[in-house]
């Protein structure tokens, strides 16, 4: 399948990768950045870097966008493919009718339900991809492209992809936030963060195993009020976290307590 890729972005990245890998030909690579475009399809034999959103003359049954979310709806309005050419979305959030104003394309969403960065190699057989579209042999086809890359494709409804996108957001962003906090205040002390990489490691074997909130532990789950006050004295330096630590306390413990 001839594939055009907008973006050049960490999902770009993989995915333009992935898919040919998988035997797709990627045709086409745009990004507003000539440096990015064109690092990326370094990777990419037959692809061409292009600063145009003009693909009427560009090969390619499939138009792939992996921008940010706040980008989408620019790029839509600028796109011009040829008539028939399947357009799909990579966004978690974003609903299917941010894509209508690409004229004659059938639209849909290809969501991999994963974190990506440049320097870290994913592979894209173990990540869920979630598939939407207008009609069925849109969703047929973008269902055939996700299965050449992933083992894990499902046709979700809108309201459930923004639930799993949010869910996401907590599973991964927050959480890593939260590791970034923690290696802050190893830092304060002069201490590695490797000194958490078995509890890490280990809370989340766990939470996959069980109910999160069935095997929840620490001061909060206990109602260690010594202890936390203790902590929030500790972070008097830090009112942010202060105010974090709190919050997610009271949700711990309130959550308990509900049963």
């Amino acid at each position: 399948m001839n594939i055009a890729i907008i973006g050049a972005g960490n999902v770009a990245w993989h995915l333009a990768q992935a898919l040919q890998r998988a035997g797709h030909t990627l045709t086409a690579i745009y990004s507003r950045s000539a440096t990015t475009r064109e690092e990326l399809a370094r990777l990419l034999p037959q692809a061409q870097p292009i600063g145009t959103l003009d693909l009427q003359n560009i090969p390619a049954e499939v138009v792939l966008i992996a921008v940010p979310d706040a980008a989408l709806a620019t790029v839509a309005a600028e796109l011009e493919v040829k008539l028939g050419t399947v357009v799909a979305h990579t966004s978690g959030s974003q609903p299917l009718h941010i894509l209508a104003a690409v004229s004659g394309a059938h639209t849909g969403i290809f969501y991999p339900l994963q974190t990506f960065s440049k320097a870290k190699s994913v592979d894209l057989k173990s990540v869920p991809i979630l598939v939407e579209a207008q009609n069925e042999d849109t969703l047929q086809l973008l269902q055939e492209l996700a299965q050449s890359i992933s083992d894990t494709v499902e046709a979700v409804a809108p309201d459930a992809r923004r639930q799993l996108h949010l869910a996401a957001v907590f599973a991964c962003n927050f959480t890593n936030h939260l590791l970034g906090i923690s290696r802050q205040l190893l830092q304060e002390a002069d201490l590695p963060l490797q000194l958490l990489q078995p509890l890490i490691q280990e809370t989340i074997t766990k939470a996959m195993q069980h109910d999160p909130y069935a095997v929840q532990t620490g001061p909060a789950s206990r109602h260690d009020q010594n202890v936390i006050e203790t902590h929030l004295h500790m972070l008097r330096q830090h009112p942010q976290l202060q105010e974090l630590y709190h919050l997610l306390t009271q949700s711990i413990q309130a959550t308990k307590d509900r049963g």
